[in-house]
């Protein structure tokens, strides 16, 4: 069963099919500024595995936050209040997963930061392929500052887009930082006004939905695996990804198209 339609009801999620090709993914608990609870961790890891499995026609995402205020505000502590240590193991496993399902996900997703991104909604941030933010967001790791540390991926992730050094000024202090310092630290690509955010989230997805979905996805695995290789050994995925294609209709369809002076009609086969 494909997802890319949006057919499944989650608990905390809204998923918003705006073609065949794009579909929107919501953090939906906004009048908890969208935190992230132990059933948003299992509503995500279920549908990011679902499109791992069967991706169906879907050829990008872009996950935001439901309403205007917050993209996540991170682990819900009302959840968490006296927790015993071993229900917090358990549930911390699951967002282990969910940021994993993330990563691993072989469509791209496009971060459309709406608002306030702090602790694991800043974690999640950190495992789109790329982000878009609007003009008011504010991303905070503030994990330090409630005596623990990144758990979701931040402590990776946030030092790969910003480098080391600021990483360790941002986590070890814990302060806020606004997304024109996201911007130009590396962290975001683009920044909207709040009003054009979608707009501008889903224009790129239709381009990305244009061109040939294997060659998208080998592109982003060669990418994302080949970050954490030697060159030499990257240059060899890279070739690998690279040979995938050859057989392709796609690959076929992409060379014709060119000569024949129209758009290629891709299949993803």
């Amino acid at each position: 069963m494909t997802v890319a339609g949006g057919a499944r009801d989650f608990a905390t999620l809204s998923i918003e099919s705006v073609d065949k090709r794009v579909t929107i993914v919501r953090l939906n608990r906004p009048d908890a500024s969208n935190a992230l609870n132990t059933q948003m961790g299992r509503d995500l890891v279920r549908y990011f595995e679902d499109v791992a499995l069967d991706p169906g026609s879907l050829r990008c995402i872009v996950l935001t936050g439901a309403g205007d205020k917050a993209f996540c505000a991170g682990g819900d502590l009302k959840e968490r209040r006296g927790m015993t240590d071993e229900a917090w193991t358990r549930q911390h496993v699951i967002f282990e997963r969910m940021m994993r399902a993330l990563l691993d996900c072989p469509v791209p997703i496009i971060g459309a930061i709406n608002g306030a991104a702090y602790g694991g909604g800043c974690e999640l941030s950190g495992c789109c392929d790329f982000l878009y933010a609007a003009e008011g967001a504010r991303f905070a790791l503030t994990e330090v500052t409630l005596g623990i540390m990144p758990g979701g991926g931040g402590t990776q992730t946030l030092p790969r887009a910003v480098g080391e050094r600021r990483a360790k000024e941002l986590i070890l202090t814990g302060r806020p930082f606004t997304a024109a310092q996201a911007r130009d630290w590396g962290l975001v690509n683009e920044i909207f006004p709040s009003s054009d955010l979608m707009r501008e989230a889903l224009a790129t997805a239709a381009k990305i939905a244009r061109n040939a979905p294997i060659s998208i996805r080998q592109a982003k695995l060669s990418i994302h695996r080949g970050l954490q290789m030697s060159l030499r050994d990257g240059l060899a995925l890279e070739i690998e990804a690279y040979n995938r294609l050859v057989p392709t209709e796609d690959r076929r369809e992409g060379v014709l198209a060119f000569n024949e002076k129209r758009p290629p009609d891709f299949k993803g086969r």
